[in-house]
């Protein structure tokens, strides 16, 4: 059985950037585990604040949301909050997401692109999940399960690409599971707005998908989609 592990700095981005992604791999059979780094309490929950609700109100409020969302998908969520806005980058909260390597021992990693002017916790998140990607691997490193091999690792589509340098060379047809990612962003009402952003966003990358894999598929009309950039190299025997 293949896993994999999403790499989240806040309790939604995982639901709109890659639910599709998650929903084809329990499908399948294999296991998904999302990892979210904190619950986007502060910089993600703009309506909870507005409403008067307090902190640790707002963090309960957003797990149960992502964990709502995360159970139409079929995928495992373990939250850190390591706190938002900013996400800091510490050795210790490095050290846990070793763990999660190691626990989960995933066959691909999902996480952000390295680049937000938007919003820094997401390259924040990204460097931590690459690092820790690398010292899971390590045979000297100490924390329990055997080192990491070397899952491939994917970036997943940031709200304004054109300011990320996000340039995709994946594209995911998600058409078969398109109506479960919908109910997980449903799951989400604190960003409500998001909703149809992403549903648009996911007829624009299946008209690219069906454009790129030309008329001899027979894709359907609806179909939809989801982009990825790969950061680490192919390795094949065939050029595909």
């Amino acid at each position: 059985m293949s896993s994999l592990l999403v790499v989240s700095a806040h309790a939604g981005d995982f639901v709109w950037r890659a639910a599709g992604a998650i929903a084809l791999a329990t499908a399948r059979g294999d296991r998904a585990k999302v990892l979210c780094l904190t619950y986007g309490e502060r910089g993600e929950s703009a309506k909870a604040w507005r409403e008067g609700k307090q902190l640790e109100e707002i963090k309960q409020l957003r797990r149960a949301e992502a964990t709502n969302a995360a159970e139409v998908l079929g995928a495992e969520i373990e939250f850190l909050d390591a706190g938002d806005y900013p996400l800091l980058e510490t050795p210790e909260l490095i050290d846990r997401i070793v763990r999660v390597y190691r626990e989960v021992e995933p066959s691909v990693v999902l996480t952000h692109p390295l680049v937000d002017p938007y919003n820094q916790d997401h390259p924040a998140a990204a460097r931590m999940a690459l690092h820790a990607r690398v010292l899971a691997q390590a045979v000297g490193y100490d924390a329990p399960g055997d080192p990491l091999g070397a899952p491939p690792v994917f970036f997943f589509e940031p709200h304004q690409p054109e300011q990320c340098d996000f340039k995709p060379d994946v594209l995911l047809d998600i058409t078969s599971v398109f109506d479960a990612k919908r109910k997980a962003m449903e799951c989400l009402p604190a960003q409500q707005h998001m909703w149809d952003y992403y549903t648009d966003l996911a007829k624009r990358r299946g008209v690219q998908l069906k454009r790129n894999a030309g008329p001899n598929l027979g894709l359907p009309h609806n179909t939809m989609g989801e982009a990825y950039m790969r950061l680490y190299p192919q390795v094949t025997e065939v050029l595909a």
